[in-house]
């Protein structure tokens, strides 16, 4: 079996990977488990730390046809496409969240149909494509209706993926991500980024910038569950998603002021001291505008699992991370 990463450098697609390689296999569309003999990684740079034969890097810009004519091909069973410009960024640069986000993604889809042996894919999208006047609990059902750019990106695909899928091109998955917390590393440009800042800065003895209110609610899931979930998702059989492919995946719902209480109680007064408050009103618009919280039956009824608290969301990190920091 081979498998296509996109975003293939980045933190999530390295531990997709990395994931992937050390469960050795993954079931085909009959439901049968074949070996995983190759994993590409496709990014504009390279991953570091694999030395196994059955990883293949591939470099270049994903909105380049000849690249995506070489990455997937008949052979190719499995895309995980993670690639993505991220909320902030995409943003303050509209060509090139608009190039990342939505072209090359309907460009891998219609290289898939080009193909035609419609591959699996699983397509990551984001609390963002909600906004507007919210129900406290956002359900399946609620209109998209995405106040930025990089939501709005994100819902065209969606739609894309779906429809594809209903054409028999690809079989398609839609994973709605809560924003991930705590991700490992520098800061980024998404809007969220603080999300992760505000833990994982403290724990490193280092001071954070909170640039919202502390009554501002945000749901979240850690990297832990998210790659556990995007594996789970490419698992399940076609037939028992229906006529939408679109999941809101499992998280939990936590404000600003919980997320830094259940750090104050795992690692200590000391730890959460390092919090400053300063308020940004470009991320607060941004974020305020997504949903604290989201109906995740579908999900939880079709195997998706998430975090209880946010606390188990701190320990994941400390356990898988900090020791690296």
């Amino acid at each position: 079996m081979q498998v296509v990463i996109t975003g293939g450098a980045g933190f999530l697609g390295q531990r997709l990977a990395h994931s992937l390689l050390k469960q050795g296999s993954l079931p085909d569309r009959s439901g049968q488990l074949q070996t995983i003999d190759k994993i590409i990684l496709v990014d504009v740079v390279a991953a570091s730390g694999f030395d196994d034969a059955r990883i293949e890097q591939i470099t270049g810009d994903i909105t380049d046809s000849a690249l995506l004519e070489r990455v997937i091909t008949t052979q190719t069973a499995a895309i995980f496409h993670l690639a993505a410009i991220v909320s902030g960024q995409a943003e303050a640069d509209f060509d090139l969240g608009m190039r990342i986000n939505l072209d090359a993604s309907r460009l891998l889809l219609e290289r898939c149909r080009a193909c035609g042996h419609a591959p699996r894919v699983i397509f990551t999208s984001s609390v963002a494509v909600f906004g507007g006047v919210l129900p406290a609990v956002v359900q399946d059902h609620t209109a998209l209706n995405p106040q930025s750019s990089y939501g709005t990106q994100k819902a065209i695909a969606e739609l894309l993926l779906n429809d594809f899928s209903r054409k028999g091109f690809v079989d398609g998955r839609v994973l709605r991500l809560p924003t991930i917390s705590v991700r490992p590393g520098k800061p980024n440009l998404a809007a969220s980024s603080f999300a992760s800042g505000i833990i994982r800065e403290p724990l490193n003895g280092q001071p954070a910038v909170c640039p919202v209110a502390p009554d501002v609610r945000l749901w979240l899931l850690s990297p832990r569950k998210v790659i556990a979930c995007l594996i789970h998702g490419y698992t399940l059989p076609a037939d028992i998603l229906g006529k939408s492919r679109t999941i809101n995946l499992p998280g939990i719902s936590v404000t600003v002021a919980e997320m830094v209480a259940a750090l104050e109680r795992v690692a200590g007064k000391e730890v959460a001291a390092r919090i400053e408050w300063a308020h940004d009103p470009a991320i607060d618009r941004i974020i305020s505008s997504w949903p604290g919280a989201w109906d995740a039956k579908r999900a939880v009824d079709l195997g998706f699992v998430g975090e209880t608290s946010f606390d188990e969301v701190v320990r994941a990190y400390i356990e898988d991370d900090l020791p690296a920091a």
